[in-house]
This record gives C-alpha cells, structure tokens and sequence, in this order.
C-alpha cells in the first residue's frame, strides 16, 4: 500500500498532543489526533488502522481534512444541520399558556383533541397535531407540573408508563397485625 507523506506544522503538533494527552475530548477527536501524530512520524497505514481500530476510511479522510483545512478542521466534527424546528419557542410558549388556562366552557380539563382545535383557532400556530402538541407539553416542566392540564377522554383510570392502565394503589405502611414476614410482630 503506497502511503502518502504528511508533515504537521509545529503549531498543529503542539495542538495534536494537546488533544492527545490533556482534557475532555471525544473519542473521534482523540482517534484522529493519533493518527495525524502517527503519520507525521511516517507509521504506516495498516499499522494505524490495527493499532487504532480504525478503517481506511479514516485515515484517508482525517489525511484530506487536515490537507483542505488544518488541525483544527480535521480534528473537530463538522456541523451538522439536522432538520430544522416546525414550531418555534414561541409556538411552544402559546401552547404551553394555553394548556395552563382554564378550559372552555363545558369541559372539566383540557384534552389534548380540545388543545388542537383551539391552536389551530389561534392566529400564528396554523395546522398542528395532536401528537405534537402532546410532545410540545411533555418536553414543557412548569405545564406537566400541574396536575390537572391534560385529562385522557377515558373512564377506565390512569395510565401506567406502558400504556395500560395502572391498578389502584396499596396503602405503603400495612396495617396493625398485617405483617407477614416470620418472626416479626408488631
């Protein structure tokens, strides 16, 4: 395998072994750190790639990334964009207000139906889902605080994590003469 030669500047060595030696990095950043130290010491490619654990791949691109832009470029993670947000904050913030008013005339409490017909009512939230809306409360703390924001339109009780519904609850602190591990009396 034909290795291309690659000489860091002594900045760049200085920042390698930085990344090296001292402080919180991530393990990528750490691993292209060894291999730009590695090929500036002329190892070999296949040596890396056993020591390391690491693919061809890699040292290809931490080699190109160093060449196009530096240590700092080849070291770090490019930015990624991800997919943009729907709703803004103030969107969640509508939400959020309104899921803490009093609901409308009729109902006992707010239902995650009623929160969706009322929001898409509302000027600047447009079309919104139940689920989103159940998502935006969920990710909210001071709206789950309260205890009575959302009701399920349902008579069979609450609900438990894994969406049965949960079975009454048991007095922690049995009785008088409920004890029944032997040996112990009260």
């Amino acid at each position: 395998m034909r290795q291309t030669e690659l000489h860091l500047a002594e900045t760049d060595r200085e920042l390698i072994e930085s990344y090296r030696s001292k402080g919180l990095r991530h393990a990528r950043e750490v691993n292209r750190a060894h291999i730009l130290s590695a090929l500036d010491r002329g190892i070999p490619e296949t040596q890396i790639m056993a020591v390391l654990g690491v693919g061809r791949t890699v040292v290809w691109r931490t080699r190109a990334a160093y060449l196009e832009g530096g240590a700092e470029h080849a070291l770090r993670d490019v930015a990624r964009s991800g997919k943009p947000l729907q709703y803004d904050t103030d969107v969640e913030a509508q939400i959020s207000a309104l899921a803490c008013s009093e609901p409308p005339t009729g109902a006992a409490c707010w239902t995650l139906e009623l929160l969706e017909q009322t929001a898409r009512a509302q000027a600047g939230i447009g079309s919104i889902s139940r689920e989103t809306i159940r998502r935006l409360l969920k990710k909210l703390p001071q709206t789950v605080a309260q205890s009575n924001v959302v009701c399920r339109q349902t008579d069979r009780g609450v609900s438990a994590t894994n969406g049965r519904f949960a079975r009454p609850l048991r007095p922690s602190v049995p009785g008088k003469g409920t004890c029944r591990l032997p040996g112990r009396e009260e």
